[in-house]
């Protein structure tokens, strides 16, 4: 399935949200460690000290903040209620197979060539 956004601010709160739930984790903490260059080190923590957070706070902000954006740019798209519906129609109603995609279906895969 592709995924797209469609919508304008002020369209959001008329907007169906689609969202992929999680299974909660333990709320329990771990460790990560990372090995990085010196001055990627010093660049952190100079980030960190104009923000007045501590390394770790810093980095776990960070990596957490662009997870979120990885995730929802894979799982969260917002359409306006008639784009939704005809989203979900062409989901329910493919269209049959053509001579491009049968011809397609038959090649081999680059990986294997």
């Amino acid at each position: 399935m592709s995924r797209g956004r469609s919508s304008s601010p002020k369209n959001l709160e008329t907007a169906t949200v689609a969202v992929a739930e999680r299974v909660p984790v333990a709320d329990t903490k771990g460790s990560i460690n990372l090995r990085i260059e010196a001055n990627t080190r010093q660049l952190i923590d100079d980030a960190a000290a104009i923000l007045g957070k501590t390394r770790t706070e810093f980095m776990i902000e960070s990596a957490r903040r662009q997870a979120i954006d990885v995730l929802l740019d894979q799982r969260l798209f917002t359409l306006e209620p008639e784009r939704y519906d005809a989203f979900m129609h062409a989901l329910d109603n493919p269209p049959a197979p053509g001579p491009k995609l049968r011809s397609l279906l038959r090649r081999a895969p680059a990986w294997k060539k």
